[in-house]
């Protein structure tokens, strides 16, 4: 078998390129339930809308540490039979399935942060070794395909999974409010769902890949280099964080004002669609119960643009290169935040995602295609660790800065503060187009 540091690895059929990136489709199934639906169930077991961002705290908190490690460790992971990266798939995928069984049981806020915390904790083992997975399975010119399947899994996964509450309520008639302290019952089966597909996906990839054995050389001199345990770790991925690329840190700070709109966005769209568009007085108005429901619809919408324009993306990013891609796919985003605040009737919020879908597909390729090349491939792991700090820290900023913005600037307006995010996603698109340089390429 090739080494994955010795010589060209060989190309994959399309098949395998679809087998590896199976457990996506689970993990992205996962992240959507609780990012369209933890908002109302925060909402639900009484929650301030002031609070909610504080209430996604603990989670990015905890992943700012994680990323690094779970790359770092899976680096100098090798078992014969289940490999390098899948270990960390299969026991992520296991622990967060459990939390989202036990989510929709959820008593009090502190339970449901609590096991939102678990969910994105092994959310993260689960996924964030995927992105290593791709450069150490595929040769370079098939990388670009491989991080464009997963961008089709996710968009397939998310759009399935937002829609679950709306099409147990619609097609099953499943109760979808519930009294204060309770969670409805379209939302938990939904919940149960997701468990199910999480797991399952992840071990369809598991059992169906194979991963290549690193050169004996390499991988016994980076054993070496860990011996001096948790300080020698700590001062490798301190030294790595010193040491990016230059490319890199260009493209992590167009991330860093990417995010906070995507964070906003959850936070606050459901709640926003359910009060201001459908007109809901409370959480056990009737009219909540259409409202949330017909925003999770709204956001597989975004899924399904995502997926259907993952077949486009690569064809514009050949055409016009890849950072005036992503801007432009960034200003779309940003004018579909935006314009929610505008909408009175429900069926413009799809013009709306249609925008969020665009700018998605982007968020989930571009950065890591324009990556391509820069990262040196014994510290992948590491390196996509630490580029998802880029992800994590808008987050924990958003969840700290934004209570007081909402109590002082915007009178807890969650439509400004989907607006806002869009205003920072235009500042992530100038940015990307302004200061990262690249030469003439192939696009994905």
């Amino acid at each position: 078998m090739v080494s994955a540091f010795l010589g060209e690895k060989p190309k994959l059929h399309l098949t395998d390129i679809i087998n590896m990136s199976v457990g996506f489709f689970g993990i992205q199934f996962g992240w959507d339930l609780q990012r369209a639906n933890m908002g109302v169930i925060y909402d639900n077991l009484g929650a301030n809308p002031d609070n909610i961002p504080y209430l996604f705290l603990a989670a990015p908190l905890t992943g700012l540490f994680v990323q690094p490690v779970i790359g770092y460790l899976s680096d100098r992971t090798w078992h014969p039979r289940w490999g390098r990266r899948r270990p960390y798939f299969f026991v992520g995928a296991l622990l967060s399935s459990i939390a989202l069984i036990l989510m929709p049981h959820s008593s009090a806020l502190w339970m449901a942060a609590g096991l939102l915390w678990v969910l994105d904790v092994f959310g993260n083992v689960a996924m964030e070794p995927f992105r290593a997975f791709v450069a150490d399975k595929l040769p370079d010119s098939q990388i670009n395909r491989g991080f464009v399947m997963q961008s089709l899994m996710i968009g397939l996964g998310g759009s399935i999974a937002s829609a679950l509450p709306w099409m147990f309520k619609n097609f099953f008639d499943v109760h979808n409010i519930a009294g204060k302290g309770l969670i409805a019952d379209n939302v938990k089966f939904s919940f149960y769902i997701g468990s199910f597909f999480f797991l399952g996906a992840v071990l369809y990839t598991v059992l169906t890949t194979k991963e290549y054995p690193p050169s004996d050389l390499n991988f016994r001199e980076k054993i070496k280099e860990s011996n001096k345990g948790f300080r020698g770790g700590f001062r490798e991925i301190l030294g790595s964080v010193r040491n990016m690329p230059s490319k890199m840190k260009l493209i992590a700070l167009v991330q860093f004002f990417t995010w906070p709109g995507l964070f906003l966005m959850w936070f606050y769209y459901s709640l926003s669609v359910a009060y201001h568009v459908f007109g809901a007085k409370s959480n056990t108005d009737p009219l909540f119960g259409e409202g949330k429901d017909f925003a999770g619809l709204t956001l597989s919408y975004y899924s399904v643009v995502t997926f259907v324009f993952s077949f486009i993306l690569p064809s514009v990013a050949d055409r016009l290169g890849r950072k005036l891609t992503h801007s432009l796919c960034l200003l779309c985003g940003a004018l579909g935040l935006i314009s929610v605040s505008w909408v009175h009737q429900k069926y413009y919020l799809f013009g709306c995602m249609t925008g969020v879908g665009i700018a998605w597909t982007s968020i989930l390729s571009m950065p890591y295609a324009m990556l391509s090349g820069v990262l040196p491939k014994e510290k992948v792991g590491i390196y996509m660790g630490i580029f998802n700090f880029f992800i994590v820290l808008p987050e924990i900023i958003a969840s700290i800065g934004y209570p007081w913005i909402m109590n002082h600037l915007l009178q807890n307006d969650m439509l400004a503060a989907v607006e806002s995010g869009g205003f920072l996603m235009i500042l992530a698109a100038t940015i990307c187009f302004i200061f990262i340089k690249e030469k003439k390429e192939i696009g994905l």
